[in-house]
């Protein structure tokens, strides 16, 4: 059995093409005219997108004492009704646990619940004689990914010595090491002083991550990365001052992927103002002059994806209930309405091509974290994992219409242009009409291949 999509509009990042789409089992079997098969859908004047990868979720995480709002199987729903057909997550280290257990117990959260595809990245948190042959056997796992954080002093944080040998273990193995660029020396001693002062308002966890603070780390990855003769994959980029040190190490030939989100695309700092606890988010929402800087990186390909950073807690009872900015947990909701997001304030207000858009969310995804072509792209041979997005629509984002398991959105009231018709997973029909029609998961964990540097 099989089906096709007719007289859709096909984009990828060479260009727009109007074909049928032929699908059999999982797989895109041709691209043509006047194809026919057991059923067929009209997708006239609709585009056809590659389903999108987001890159940086964190569902069923435990944080500051509490979980994440969201586990694998709402989480992964939220996803394909978004127009997200894989996600990659985060499993983190606890220290002295090993890279193979923490593995393990993540893959104990997703056991019979992810509706989309899935991978793992794996963060490493306690660096030790052991850790390069455990990297070696995740490897072979299909993790081919590893996050270090220059943040969170205590917990999470590595000192430069580690970064430094991870980058180099990075390359001997075919690994891509990326880095949460804070520096959290500097957060813990601001945050510290703020507290003492009684300054503990939501407000105060942006004023004591300022930007210099990124700008910073950035500065001392990108320095590590050249002397380690390997790329850095920069996540959550969220300042001008940021980017303007990725340009320069760019210039100078450093190389460096990087990775931005829709909160600092469209959202800033005059968030905290009112009901600040639901934008606490590390980094913090940061001025007008740097989501404008960030778009131009879009736009200039500067930047190679857009992921969401998907962390959700709820307002009540989590956010909200926290005594001051330091306890608050730390995330927000976004894995639904990327997509939609960027259609509507990126390529509709010419921001980015709707090539560009598959490029940020799909195509340079797949190709970094080794799932290309079999992610990533419509063309015959790939997973069948499409998007049909009918641009003859106009609604409004609000939580009470979402899918994720939160009881706000950062992106309430906010217009939407544009309605998913139809998400396809490996062939399947999934959603129909940003509604989910099938009862059970059938995400697949995914086996991504060594990196290969680059694009």
């Amino acid at each position: 059995m099989g089906f096709v999509l007719q007289g859709g509009k096909i984009v990828t990042t060479l260009g727009i093409i109007t074909a049928d789409v032929l699908v059999e089992g999982e797989k895109v079997i041709a691209i043509g005219s006047n194809l026919t098969s057991d059923e067929a859908f009209d997708v006239s004047g609709c585009y056809l997108l590659p389903g999108g990868i987001d890159c940086h979720t964190h569902f069923d995480l435990e944080v500051a004492g509490t979980i994440t709002a969201d586990d694998f199987q709402s989480g992964t729903k939220a996803a394909l009704v978004g127009g997200t057909t894989t996600i990659i997550d985060y499993a983190t280290q606890k220290k002295r646990e090993s890279l193979k257990l923490a593995l393990d117990n993540q893959f104990q959260k997703t056991n019979n619940k992810c509706f989309c595809d899935f991978g793992f990245h794996m963060g490493i948190t306690d660096w030790n004689n052991n850790t390069v042959s455990e990297m070696k056997a995740l490897m072979a796992c299909g993790v081919t990914s590893f996050k270090l954080y220059m943040a969170y002093k205590g917990t999470l944080q590595v000192d430069d010595g580690v970064i430094y040998k991870a980058l180099k273990t990075g390359k001997d193995l075919g690994a891509l090491i990326t880095f949460h660029c804070e520096n959290g020396d500097v957060i813990d001693v601001l945050v510290n002083e703020a507290k003492l002062k009684g300054e503990l308002e939501p407000l105060y966890h942006a004023l004591t991550r300022p930007s210099l603070v990124e700008k910073e780390a950035v500065t001392r990855c990108l320095d590590l990365a050249e002397l380690a003769d390997h790329y850095a994959y920069i996540v959550h980029l969220s300042t001008e001052a940021g980017l303007d040190r990725i340009i320069a190490a760019k210039e100078r030939g450093v190389r460096v992927l990087v990775e931005t989100c829709p909160q600092y695309l469209l959202l800033d700092d005059s968030r905290y103002k009112t009901e600040g606890e639901k934008y606490v988010m590390s980094p913090p929402l940061r001025k007008q002059s740097d989501n404008k800087a960030l778009l131009a990186g879009l736009k200039n390909g500067i930047i190679d994806t857009v992921a969401t950073d998907h962390c959700s807690f709820n307002f009540a009872g989590q956010k909200n209930s926290a005594s001051d900015f330091s306890k608050i947990p730390n995330g927000a909701p976004g894995v639904e309405h990327r997509l939609s997001l960027l259609y509507t304030y990126g390529v509709l207000k010419h921001h980015i091509s709707i090539q560009q858009l598959v490029a940020l969310t799909s195509t340079n995804v797949a190709k970094i974290f080794g799932l290309y072509p079999k992610k990533g792209t419509i063309e015959v041979g790939s997973d069948a994992d499409i998007v049909v997005l009918d641009p003859n629509f106009k609604t409004t984002i609000s939580y009470q219409k979402q899918i994720q398991n939160v009881d706000y959105t950062p992106y309430e009231g906010f217009s939407k242009k544009g309605k998913i018709r139809y998400t396809f997973l490996r062939g399947t029909k999934v959603v129909d009409n940003e509604q989910i029609c099938i009862k059970h998961p059938t995400g697949k964990y995914q086996y991504r291949k060594p990196f290969k540097g680059g694009m």
